[in-house]
């Protein structure tokens, strides 16, 4: 009779109606869930759901301090305490380990980046009509939320949101259709323009690449450069479709890794705040202490690398972006720290057996879709000690199923939140193979 409607009785009625239940835990998409499996968004641990579907909040319920919650998609969890928040990022971390039998001896209290602490960001631009928009998508939608407040980002990055719009008016206008062809009510007609916005926090500066803009002439450029000196900005990067190139940059952008400044080319990756980048190193140089021969594979810019030379290790750097290679390299060069990069897609050609053997250790951050190809190569090695980085604890507890059942132990593993009141985590794992 399921579904079936009877006369006086609603769909369903022969199901058990819900009644007011407490929220239990907070799944990984950001969904409170109650003990029957009913789910509400924006709650937290504590929270009462009432039968009507609204919520009587908790003790853990606290006042999102963003304006902007509820419609910007970047947020999931700003509902959250403290407290919450640090379950939620060691959950997600210890159920991806126990849904695969991972056998962690020891589990870290997990790291939270602070408010106000994000050094990359990426928005999106859009007009209409000479009306610009900086801001994030909406929660499963195509909107673009304006942003005028972030209490993620840095306020370096925040602050520069509204000089943004006024230049990207400016240049949105040099874009206008020609004379003669009008809109309604004879005004003229202004082109469309959609950007993509990225800042990065160098030793220099504020980086700010603009990606799907066109801004040519002496006039645009002129403005360009005006911006950027009044705003003080380290570079800004125009790619219009032919790749990233540099419209103003006074002095040559760099980061700061391990004791070592590396140049940083447009767009390459970055761990998303100083705090957390340190967790994460920090745990790989304490396990990985007195190892004298390291790979480090999907190096990137050096992040591992270059702290685990500065320790006294020598290592080799493998890394498939070309931009990212040669800048590792040059700092490296130019540092005289022992890391030898190699240029070298671990996908398509992953570092072999034999070629691990002449290691001790080895350390990986791969992408999200984790390290397959490498990790089955990794197992048939000699390889004593690995430290594992991932921004993804579904494809690390599948990659570390493939070394524990091979004969490592997971001895350790370290949640780290980065992206805060994100459901997106990160962890640090560290593995030995005893001999």
């Amino acid at each position: 009779m399921r579904g079936t409607r009877l006369r006086g009785l609603p769909v369903n009625a022969f199901e058990t109606p819900p009644i007011a239940e407490e929220i239990l835990r907070i799944a990984a998409k950001g969904d409170g869930v109650t003990a029957s499996g009913r789910y509400a968004w924006g709650v937290a641990p504590g929270d009462i759901l009432l039968p009507d579907g609204t919520v009587q909040p908790g003790p853990h319920h606290v006042t999102p301090p963003c304006r902007h919650f509820g419609q910007c998609g970047g947020c999931q969890l700003q509902q959250l305490d403290e407290e919450s928040l640090a379950n939620f990022v060691e959950a997600r971390v210890a159920n991806a380990s126990s849904s695969q039998e991972l056998g962690a001896e020891a589990f870290a209290p997990p790291h939270l980046s602070p408010p106000f602490s994000r050094r990359r960001a990426s928005l999106r631009a859009e007009s209409s009509g000479g009306r610009v928009v900086i801001g994030f998508r909406e929660a499963k939608s195509h909107r673009l939320v304006e942003v005028t407040e972030c209490h993620v980002m840095l306020p370096e990055f925040t602050a520069l949101l509204a000089p943004l719009r006024k230049l990207l008016i400016k240049l949105g206008q040099g874009q206008a259709e020609p004379k003669g062809r009008r809109g309604a009510k004879g005004k003229h007609n202004h082109a469309r323009m959609a950007a993509d916005i990225e800042f990065a926090m160098t030793e220099q500066g504020v980086d700010l690449c603009i990606k799907g803009l066109k801004a040519e002439g002496l006039a645009a450029t002129e403005l360009l450069l005006d911006f950027a000196r009044d705003n003080g900005l380290a570079r800004i990067v125009l790619d219009q479709g032919y790749g990233p190139e540099a419209v103003w940059e006074p002095e040559p952008v760099t980061v700061r890794l391990g004791a070592v400044s590396v140049p940083l080319p447009p767009g390459a990756f970055l761990q998303a705040t100083l705090d957390g980048e340190a967790a994460l190193v920090g745990a790989a140089c304490e396990w990985l202490e007195g190892a004298a021969n390291v790979a480090d594979l999907f190096a990137g810019l050096g992040t591992f690398a270059l702290a685990l030379a500065g320790q006294g290790s020598r290592v080799l750097a493998v890394e498939a972006a070309r931009d990212a290679h040669l800048a590792c390299k040059s700092a490296a060069e130019r540092g005289l720290v022992p890391v030898f990069a190699m240029h070298r897609d671990l996908f398509r050609n992953p570092l072999m057996g034999a070629e691990l053997d002449k290691f001790d250790a080895v350390v990986l951050d791969p992408p999200r879709a984790g390290a397959r190809e490498q990790v089955e190569r990794l197992v048939d090695s000699k390889v004593g000690r690995i430290v594992y980085i991932s921004c993804n604890p579904s494809s690390w507890s599948r990659d570390a199923a493939m070394l524990v059942d091979a004969g490592y132990r997971l001895v350790e593993v370290r949640p780290v939140g980065q992206f805060r009141w994100s459901t997106h985590v990160e962890l640090a794992s560290y593995f030995i193979r005893d001999q």
